[in-house]
């Protein structure tokens, strides 16, 4: 092929189209990965949030009434405690009234 042919037409326009659909692809695979990082970073957002009430709400009960709650479900019922059960669990140790309880979050698999 020298420079005064022109390749076919339908080569030109395999061409330009596969080019097209490798871009198409590639930002569709972009908008996807982002979704998905601004997901993650929001449920671990959620995770600390809800640690801090957690221990707002133990710590404020204590200087209350003078002992530490005794169930997450008494922190729901008298100090308005409000997660979302179906994304984390709650594992709540207590001690006695004057330990403070050991509380871990736990994040539930997403399916």
């Amino acid at each position: 092929m020298n420079r005064f042919t022109k390749p076919d037409l339908i080569k030109r326009i395999f061409s330009s189209f596969s080019i097209s659909l490798v871009i198409f692809v590639a930002i569709i695979v972009l908008f996807v990965y982002g979704i998905s990082a601004v997901s993650n970073s929001s449920v671990v957002n959620d995770q600390e949030i809800l640690t801090e009430a957690i221990n707002k709400d133990i710590v404020h009960c204590y200087c209350v009434e003078g002992m530490y709650p005794p169930s997450v479900k008494y922190m729901e019922d008298h100090y308005g405690l409000l997660y979302d059960a179906d994304k984390f669990i709650i594992d709540y140790e207590y001690i006695g009234a004057n330990i403070m309880p050991k509380v871990m979050i736990i994040r539930k698999a997403v399916d």
